[in-house]
């Protein structure tokens, strides 16, 4: 008997002319988790080599915060549930691909706004209301970025309703159009050419895209589901606004904070392995060769006993909770009414995103109202902006972003408070505290914002750390593992040895013109490499006055002022 040819199976495609609220809601939930899913390889299209590549987790955590009230919901109004993405992608939003992100999701909000259901031609029109609220969302809009995706995009699905496509054939050229898009970014984006690698934020875009059309095509079948153990981001959101110290959430047991060194550490598994031991208020953040982990847990010795079997334990610290919840009760009275009174004669506050605990000292040190940690991998979310902001007693708040990729975050608090918000553009933790020295308690709000944001432009920083791929951006060519020199925000200098980086860097920095150099160590610098260090800069610029400081940061050797 002749054996018969296995039969294949072709996907039929599907017609589909109306979404409701659910359609509409299993098409996003399936979009998040292709973009979770996609996460590191986005990260990874970072134009510089150096270790804080966030946009894939910044987009994710966007999307998660965005969907974490619709994903049990049974509303069947698409307009309703569009709303509800929109809020809560706002509130989650983290670094400026999420923000930008929000305002898209904001756009199709609005464009099905009263909708019950919502045909092609609604949603083109939404499309192209998203790419409106993107591009309203950046000062400056710069093509060859996440913005010209979404316009092109728009664009696209527009062309598709007037040809009368279905939604699942209209979604279908919204990807091809924006897998084109994203292919084309290196030719508006002359970096991105350099670095040999697409636009990230319009990648992120791009593929959620493409879980939407997947759920709409039915391969995710309405069965993609968002896992709980990542439904939010544990280390984003894990009450990262602090005065000092983060509020005890459980009176019971035992708080547990160590740093683990080690190899391969895998961030996700570690976290539910601590979970699943009982842990609470679980954090663990860090990367595959550090972690910093924090619980509360009734038995701390088998947390301990797990940390060292993943590596070497440092920075260990163990508090009893129940201790502390009883000396709070005793003096919590006395504290609130000597807090209140301090608050009430100081009208002008200040909140400060800040990244790592040497410089956490350093800020409280200089009198900052209210901490967000938060930097570089770690960007902080809109809504922990916001919470911080509404801490404060004050009325008029002085925002402090120190990254880049925080500003347009801070700046978006403006809209979400009655209070009364200024944010110093700061780029750096050095031009933060720059900004602080400014402070004058006696100065009026005006003044205060104007001569903090005079501060920030006298100070030069240079940043030393590890290059995680190889690259070559204008004259510099990098391999990985080479130690990297960034000067305000510029990729510098490379080499192999991170005494002579460290030289060039300062030596490009025209350092002679300075007179004053503030060298913070990272977490994994002893306090005598960087006397040493501090020692041999003196030795080749003697004329310097040398301070050096633990910064306590992550993946950053050294972070340098100049002033």
């Amino acid at each position: 008997m002749q054996e018969q040819a296995p039969r294949t199976f072709r996907q039929r495609s599907r017609r589909i002319s109306v979404f409701d609220g659910q359609d509409l809601k299993k098409a996003i939930l399936a979009g998040a988790a292709w973009l979770e899913q996609h996460r590191d390889a986005i990260n990874a299209l970072n134009v510089f080599p150096v270790p804080d590549g966030d946009t894939g987790s910044n987009m994710s955590a966007t999307m998660k915060s965005a969907i974490r009230t619709i994903a049990d919901s049974e509303e069947t109004s698409a307009g309703v549930i569009a709303a509800k993405i929109a809020h809560d992608a706002l509130l989650g939003a983290r670094g400026n691909s999420g923000v930008i992100l929000s305002q898209t999701l904001r756009g199709l909000a609005k464009g099905l706004d009263k909708k019950t259901t919502f045909t092609a031609t609604d949603l083109a029109a939404a499309f192209e209301e998203a790419s409106r609220m993107a591009y309203r969302a950046v000062l400056k809009p710069v093509e060859g970025t996440i913005l010209t995706v979404v316009r092109e995009t728009a664009e696209a699905a527009q062309h598709s309703a007037e040809k009368g496509d279905d939604l699942v054939t209209l979604l279908q050229e919204v990807v091809t159009s924006a897998r084109q898009s994203v292919a084309r970014t290196p030719d508006l984006l002359p970096t991105l050419k350099q670095a040999g690698v697409v636009d990230a934020g319009g990648q992120g875009f791009c593929t959620l895209l493409e879980g939407i059309w997947r759920y709409t095509r039915g391969e995710a079948g309405g069965t993609t589901v968002i896992p709980t153990t990542v439904a939010t981001n544990q280390l984003e959101t894990e009450a990262h606004v602090k005065k000092g110290r983060v509020t005890v959430e459980e009176e019971f047991g035992y708080e547990v904070v160590f740093l683990v060194r080690g190899q391969q550490l895998d961030v996700d598994k570690i976290r539910q392995t601590i979970i699943d031991m009982g842990g609470v208020s679980t954090v663990v953040a860090g990367d595959e060769r550090m972690l910093k982990v924090h619980t509360h847990i009734a038995t701390p010795g088998k947390i301990l006993d797990y940390g060292v079997s993943l590596g070497s334990l440092t920075d260990i610290n163990i508090e009893n909770l129940q201790e502390q919840s009883l000396t709070y009760a005793a003096e919590s009275a006395l504290e609130h009414a000597e807090e209140q009174e301090e608050e009430e004669t100081t009208q002008i506050t200040t909140v400060a995103v800040v990244s790592g605990n040497g410089f956490e000292k350093v800020f409280e040190g200089l009198g900052v109202s209210e901490l967000v940690s938060g930097g570089q991998t770690m960007n902080p979310s809109i809504e922990e902006l916001l919470t911080a902001v509404d801490t404060v007693t004050g009325k008029q708040v002085i925002l402090l972003p120190n990254n880049s990729n925080v500003i347009l975050s801070a700046q978006q608090v403006k809209n979400l408070t009655d209070k009364e918000i200024y944010v110093v553009p700061s780029k750096t933790l050095p031009q933060g505290i720059a900004a602080l020295l400014a402070f004058n308690y006696a100065a009026d709000f005006a003044t205060n914002c104007q001569a903090m944001t005079d501060a920030i432009e006298h100070i030069q920083t240079a940043e030393i750390t590890t290059a995680v791929r190889s690259v070559q951006i204008d004259s510099v060519t990098v391999r990985e593992g080479d130690f990297i020199g960034v000067i305000n925000g510029n990729l510098a200098v490379a080499g192999q040895d991170i005494q002579i980086v460290l030289q060039d860097t300062l030596q490009r920095m025209q350092i002679d013109n300075y007179e004053i150099v503030t060298l913070y160590y990272g977490a994994n610098v002893t306090v005598e490499a960087a006397q040493e260090t501090s020692r041999r800069i003196k030795e080749q610029h003697s004329h310097l006055e040398i301070e050096v400081v633990d910064g306590g940061q992550l993946y950053y050797a050294y972070i340098l002022s100049a002033e």
